[in-house]
């Protein structure tokens, strides 16, 4: 949508709100709610809920630009993230506290799965398998999704077993953490985006070594960057980027 010539663009609009101008909160408001809204629908299991979901993750992103974080550029882009995170969290504490009659989904034999949270889960793990390599996808979707022996796909990608193997678990690792990548809300300062950056190959232990000691050197002094390598650690052991289609075949 290309605005008329008298509309001042996000960048401006962003400064603004930094500097205490409301209204200008408001502009951006009007101007990104319907996108918004759209983008909201993907996210909720009930429709009734997309309006709450679209005001609370307007007044995160408000809050934040009038602390002075957020973004500087690409408004909509980290209001969409945020709104992701709002609904994962949401997900999270509605599962926690729900009121019901039936208790039978939650015998220790039936354990329940919040539909909200599966989505958000299954959507983080479907952008994260497409940032992988094509080979990665290939060997991982039929290893770890179809549930065949690196064996019998060494057959179908002209490999060895071995190499096969290898490739897979390269594959794993790659997805996990790219998965773990997907709840990061990206970060204002440089240093912060530089560690958001690399908070999924830090936490699967995969950083190089100078990487790896710039990393903790940050930690130590960034509060904000904790609590994002708890949030996802947390995540990490919760939830896997993917389930195994098939169980593996019986030895005997």
């Amino acid at each position: 949508m290309t605005m008329p010539d008298d509309d001042p663009p996000d960048t401006d609009l962003l400064a603004a709100v930094r500097a205490g101008d409301t209204a200008a909160y408001g502009t951006l408001y009007e101007r990104h709610r319907g996108p918004a809204r759209h983008f909201a629908y993907g996210l909720v299991s009930h429709p009734a809920d997309v309006d709450d979901l679209v005001a609370e993750t307007f007044a995160k992103v408000f809050a934040s630009l009038r602390a002075g974080r957020g973004p500087l550029v690409a408004f909509r882009a980290y209001l969409f993230t945020t709104m992701r995170h709002v609904c994962y969290h949401r997900a999270r504490r509605d599962r926690r506290l729900e009121f019901t009659d039936d208790l039978t989904r939650y015998d220790e034999g039936q354990p329940y799965t919040d539909p909200a949270l599966d989505r958000l889960e299954r959507t983080y793990a479907a952008a994260a398998f497409r940032q992988l390599p094509e080979r990665w996808r290939d060997v991982l979707w039929q290893t770890a999704v179809e549930g065949n022996s690196p064996a019998e796909v060494a057959g179908m990608l002209g490999m060895t077993p071995n190499a096969v193997a290898v490739l897979a678990h390269r594959a794993r690792e790659g997805l996990r953490s790219l998965y773990l990548q997907q709840h990061v809300t990206t970060a204002e300062h440089p240093e912060c985006r530089w560690a958001g950056d690399r908070l999924g190959v830090h936490l699967r232990g995969r950083l190089a070594p100078r990487d790896s000691n710039r990393m903790r050197v940050h930690l130590r002094w960034c509060g904000e960057c904790r609590k994002r390598v708890a949030e996802i650690a947390e995540i990490s052991e919760i939830h896997p980027p993917y389930r195994q289609r098939h169980h593996a075949r019986s030895s005997g």
